[in-house]
């Protein structure tokens, strides 16, 4: 019988031949990511747990990026990012990517793969659930509590459950009004919130990889809204030179088996699907956005490790070019990387931080920003009635601030469209 690509690369961590889904094996761990939320607590019980001569088990392959709660003035915030910078020192981890320094990098999602630690064929595991994102590097990558990361960070090894897989395929050719986002929005719309509960997500198709490595980590990002433990992407070409460009690491490419095993298989023929939404106040309260259409709004945010990244600056600049945004619009990068690329970037000759400024965007430092709520004075964050239109991956009620305000995800053509009429308005009208 086949092993899907998870399969296989379970067990070459495993060091076994051949696993299946169920079975519970020792995982050896080739990255431990943390970033300011997760790391202090990880690292108290890695103290308690191993003791005072509590050792790292490999200083290399511990990853820390300060990245969600930095650009604020919240004394328990800024004590966070004091306890890792201490730690960091305490035990000379060349990994750590200090806030306020020209080390820091952005999100750690997005950080992971510009730094080059995604590679194909690794596991690497990190406390925020989110960290499947890096599956899509043909890799198993999955979020973890901080117990089990301090056992990681103590050991290099973590007891884990073989999961089965889920496929989708999505065949065609991409429509210029459609992206990665619309996709896993109505992948959430079919099988729900729990609908991939400690599942892999495998995605395949034409349409998956015609995409660039960006578009395919929003898919692998948001595999967690549906309960997976993993999405993942086989590596291919546009992989490959995307991880040579970063690292000289060696690396394996798997592929899944034409007998491997899956759940269930879902197909989709991407020139029949239209732009998507997930209405407040879940990922998975699907509907197309022409049937939402004139939804009056107070905020629209483009940013996130699921919409900061350049492919969707570029779409959302290219409605949002020679226009003014109705309502305030937040544009806030992933990393420091795509910062910068947003003033070198250009459509018809003007770079897309002069497009966003013209528009009248607030544009914002690279970091988590209001995606996780965070202090009072974080950036775009929402306020007590607030209607928004964002990029990023979750819309339960207070995600983005306020529990009294309401979220719609989309793609960050949909979210720019509807920054210059004020109200959610179909990509489609402005392409």
């Amino acid at each position: 019988m086949g092993m899907t690509i998870t399969e296989k690369i379970l067990a070459k961590a495993a060091k076994r031949e051949f696993v299946e889904p169920g079975e519970n094996i020792w995982l050896n761990v080739d990255v431990l990511m943390t970033h300011d939320v997760c790391g202090p607590p990880t690292i108290d019980i890695w103290k308690r747990e191993f003791g005072k001569e509590a050792k790292i088990w490999d200083k290399d392959k511990l990853v820390i990026f300060p990245d969600h709660y930095i650009f604020t003035k919240n004394p328990q915030a800024n004590r966070n990012v004091d306890l890792l910078r201490e730690f960091a020192n305490e035990y000379g981890i060349k990994n750590y990517y200090d806030v306020g320094t020209d080390r820091y990098k952005g999100v750690c999602h997005i950080a992971l793969a510009e730094e080059g630690y995604n590679l194909p064929g690794t596991v690497l595991f990190g406390t925020d659930s989110h960290t499947c994102t890096s599956g899509a590097f043909g890799m198993f990558s999955t979020g973890v509590g901080n117990t089990d990361a301090a056992f990681i960070l103590g050991t290099g090894k973590i007891w884990e459950k073989v999961p089965a897989s889920l496929k989708f395929t999505f065949n065609g050719k991409m429509p210029n009004y459609l992206t990665a986002k619309d996709l896993i929005l109505k992948i959430l719309g079919d099988i729900t919130t729990d609908g991939g509960t400690y599942k892999a997500l495998e995605f395949d198709g034409d349409a998956i990889f015609s995409l660039p490595m960006e578009e395919r980590m929003t898919l692998t990002n948001m595999a967690i809204e549906v309960g997976a433990m993993n999405g993942i992407i086989a590596a291919d070409k546009v992989t490959e030179e995307y991880v040579k460009a970063r690292t000289d690491k060696k690396y394996e490419l798997y592929q899944s088996d034409e007998d491997a095993k899956y759940v269930k298989k879902f197909s989709y023929d991407v020139s029949q699907l239209e732009p998507s939404v997930a209405k407040p106040h879940s990922p998975d309260n699907y509907s197309t956005v022409k049937d939402v259409v004139g939804t009056k709004l107070t905020k629209c945010y483009v940013g996130s490790c699921t919409g900061g990244k350049l492919p969707d600056f570029i779409s959302a600049a290219k409605i949002i070019a020679g226009k003014e945004v109705k309502v305030p619009t937040f544009i806030v990068p992933g990393s420091v990387n795509i910062a910068r690329q947003l003033k070198e970037e250009k459509i018809n000759g003007e770079t897309l931080y002069n497009i966003f400024e013209k528009a009248g965007c607030t544009i914002a430092e690279a970091s988590c920003a209001a995606c996780l709520g965070g202090p009072a004075d974080t950036v775009g964050r929402a306020t007590d009635g607030e209607v928004i239109i964002s990029t990023t991956n979750r819309n339960f009620p207070g995600r983005m601030g306020s529990k009294k305000s309401a979220v719609y995800l989309a793609s960050p053509l949909s979210v720019a469209a509807s920054s210059v009429t004020g109200v959610i308005t179909d990509p489609r009208e402005f392409l």
